[in-house]
C-alpha cells in the first residue's frame, strides 16, 4: 500500500496551527502570572504603608505562592513577621531561602543575616551567636560583630565582649575604649565578689589605662581602697577623678569627704574642704554641698551656704535642707509637716534621668536599664539639670 503524500498537505498546517495556539496560551498564562505577582506585591506594599500589617502579610503570602522563586518577596515577608514578633514564622521563611540550592551567594548571605536577626529578637542567643559567627568574611561581618557585642552584653559575657570590641576597634569601625573600660570594671566587680582583690585591682588599672577619663574605674578603685582601710589612697583616686572628669566627681564627693575624715588629720580635712569648695564654686551642686557639710558641720556656716545655694539654684532639696537647719519660727509639729511635704515634692526630682531614653532611677546606673546604652546618665539629679 503506497503512502498518500496528500495527507501532509492537511497534517502540517494543522500541527503548525496547534503549536501556534499552544504557544499563545502559554505566553498569555506567563504574562498573567507576571502581571498578578507584581500586583499582589504592590498591594501588600500599599497595605504596609497604610499600617495594615495583617492584610499586608496575606498579600505577600499570596505573592509568594504565585511566584515561590522570588527571593525579595520572601525577605519582605520574613521582615514583616519579625516586626510583628512572629519570630518562628520569620525563621521558617529565611531557613527556606537558605535551603534553596539555586540561591546566589549574595542572597544566601543576606538570608543568613536575616536569620541571625530572627534568633536574636526571639531571645535564642546561642543560635543567634552561631548564625552571626557564620557571617565572618561576608559584607555583613561588621554588622554581625556589633550584634555579637550587644548579645554578649545581654548575656554578661564580659570577656568575649572585650574581645569583640577590640576586634571592632582594629577594623576601624569606631572607638570602643569607654565600653571596654566598662567591661573590665564588670570583670573587676566579679573578681571582688570572689575576694580576688589583686585581680580586681589589676582589671581596674587596665580599665583606667584603656579610657583615662572613664569615671567608673576611678570610682570603683577609690571605693575598693576605702573598704580596705586605705583612705589616703582612696582620696588620691577620687582626686584623680576630679582632675580628669570633674562632673563625675559629684558621684563620689561624699565618699571623698568620708575618706578625709577617716584619716583623722586636720590638715587632710582642710585640704579636702578646700578642694570641695573650689569645685563647688566651679559647678554648684547638692552632692558637693552635702560633702562640704560633712567636713564643716558648723550650723550657721551650713545655713549660709544653703541660703546662697537656694538663692542661686532655687531647688527643693536646698529648701528642705535650710528648713532642717532653721525652723525657729515654726513649732516642732509644723516644721515636721513642712519638711514631709517638701520631701515628698522633692523625691521625684532626686532621681537620675537617662539622656538617651528618659528612663529615671533612684540610683545611678553606668548602663541604662531602659535603652542599654552606656554613660547616658548625667551625674546630677533631675532638679539640677
Amino acid at each position: 500500500m503506497e503512502f498518500d503524500f496528500r495527507w501532509l498537505l492537511w497534517v502540517l498546517p494543522i500541527a503548525f496551527a496547534l503549536g501556534w495556539l499552544a504557544s499563545k496560551l502559554d505566553t498569555r498564562q506567563w504574562k498573567r502570572e507576571q502581571r498578578d505577582a507584581p500586583k499582589a506585591y504592590f498591594k501588600g506594599l500599599n497595605l504596609l504603608l497604610n499600617e495594615q500589617q495583617d492584610k499586608a502579610i496575606d498579600a505577600f503570602i499570596e505573592a509568594v505562592q504565585n511566584d515561590p522563586d522570588t527571593t525579595e518577596l520572601h525577605f519582605a515577608l520574613g521582615n514583616l513577621f519579625r516586626r510583628r514578633g512572629e519570630y518562628e514564622r520569620a525563621v521558617r521563611v529565611h531557613q527556606h531561602l537558605l535551603q534553596r540550592g539555586d540561591l546566589p551567594r549574595a542572597e544566601r548571605e543576606r538570608a543568613q543575616s536575616a536569620l541571625a536577626q530572627d534568633f536574636f529578637k526571639a531571645g535564642l542567643f546561642d543560635r543567634a551567636e552561631a548564625a552571626y559567627l557564620a557571617l565572618r568574611g561576608t559584607p555583613y561581618e561588621n554588622e554581625a560583630q556589633l550584634a555579637l557585642l550587644s548579645l554578649f552584653e545581654r548575656s554578661r559575657d564580659w570577656r568575649r565582649a572585650v574581645e569583640v570590641a577590640r576586634e571592632l576597634e582594629r577594623s576601624g569601625t569606631a572607638s570602643f575604649s569607654a565600653r571596654i573600660a566598662h567591661y573590665l570594671c564588670e570583670l573587676a566587680l566579679a573578681a571582688q565578689a570572689q575576694q580576688d582583690l589583686l585581680e580586681a585591682g589589676r582589671l581596674l588599672d587596665e580599665a583606667r589605662q584603656q579610657s583615662p577619663q572613664s569615671a567608673r574605674a576611678h570610682v570603683l578603685r577609690g571605693q575598693m581602697l576605702a573598704r580596705a582601710g586605705q583612705h589616703e589612697a582612696a582620696m588620691a583616686a577620687y582626686a584623680e577623678l576630679l582632675t580628669l572628669n570633674p562632673e563625675a566627681f559629684n558621684l563620689v564627693a561624699r565618699d571623698y569627704a568620708d575618706a578625709a575624715l577617716a584619716q583623722g588629720q586636720p590638715d587632710t580635712r582642710s585640704r579636702a574642704l578646700a578642694a570641695l569648695s573650689a569645685q563647688y564654686q566651679r559647678a554648684p551642686g547638692m552632692h558637693l554641698l552635702a560633702a562640704i557639710a560633712k567636713l564643716d558641720p558648723d550650723g550657721p556656716a551650713q545655713r549660709q551656704r544653703l541660703q546662697e545655694h537656694l538663692r542661686e539654684q532655687g531647688n527643693l532639696s536646698a529648701a528642705r535642707g535650710l528648713l532642717q537647719q532653721s525652723h525657729s519660727q515654726l513649732s516642732e509639729d509644723e516644721a515636721q509637716l513642712v519638711n514631709t511635704a517638701l520631701e515628698r515634692a522633692a523625691r521625684p526630682l532626686q532621681r537620675y534621668r537617662c539622656a538617651a531614653c528618659g528612663f529615671e532611677a533612684q540610683h545611678y546606673f553606668w548602663q541604662c536599664p531602659g535603652c542599654l546604652n552606656w554613660d547616658t546618665y548625667p551625674p546630677r539629679h533631675v532638679e539640677e539639670l
